[in-house]
């Protein structure tokens, strides 16, 4: 068993690193993409506010390996064509950008509105009421979730492996393809993913009583 590890590790490396830049990229841009919608949603115009609740209720109510397919499979037939790589990372971060922005809606909206107006009654402008009153008290109730959110994203992004993305879990299939040892090597995957989910866990643990002083 030892050998067969061993002869695994280059190739779980490399898999490890293509999971790492998969889930990156899909944190950061759904992150973005998130908390710009959801601000849209909370304080858009009506017409915005409607285009942002229909794509969020829409694209959280498709299975995610559905998405994925749908990203790599349909695109194509409307002239898009991805690589399986950007393919998968279009669609988890679709699908992770729309629970971004109900994270937001719920962390916003937990804010009395007494808040926002108390800023306004000192001349704070829109933005400034944003920076100053609203995002400090919002920021401590939108941490826990969206942790979570990136941990699933983590875990999510193992169903890469189906379009040929040589992750961490394709990476793993391949070696059990090559040594026909399949229970050492998905312990060890498992192992890997805990590690990850579990210093991400940490991580939100801290950044909570980071911000654990901010009361409403």
């Amino acid at each position: 068993m030892i050998e067969q590890i061993l002869y695994a590790i280059p190739f779980l490396l490399e898999g490890f690193y293509i999971t790492l830049l998969v889930s990156t990229l899909t944190v950061v841009i759904s992150l973005a993409a998130g908390l710009l919608l959801g601000i849209g949603l909370v304080y858009g115009p009506a017409p915005a506010r409607l285009f942002v609740r229909i794509f969020s209720d829409t694209i959280r109510g498709i299975p995610i390996l559905v998405l994925i397919f749908f990203v790599y499979y349909g695109l194509p037939a409307a002239g898009l064509d991805l690589s399986s790589f950007w393919a998968a990372v279009a669609a988890l971060t679709l699908f992770k950008t729309a629970q971004v922005i109900e994270y937001v809606r719920g962390a916003i909206g937990s804010i009395p509105k007494g808040q926002g107006e108390a800023g306004m009654a000192i001349g704070l402008t829109f933005p400034q009421r944003l920076r100053y009153v609203i995002f400090p008290q919002a920021v401590r109730r939108f941490l826990p979730p969206w942790i979570n959110g990136v941990t699933d994203a983590v875990k999510g992004s193992a169903l890469v492996s189906l379009l040929g993305v040589t992750d961490l879990m394709h990476a793993i299939n391949q070696v059990i393809g090559r040594t026909y040892e399949a229970m050492p090597l998905y312990v060890l995957g498992a192992v890997i993913y805990f590690a990850v989910n579990f210093a991400l866990s940490a991580l939100s643990r801290h950044l909570e009583s980071r911000f654990a002083f901010i009361r409403d």
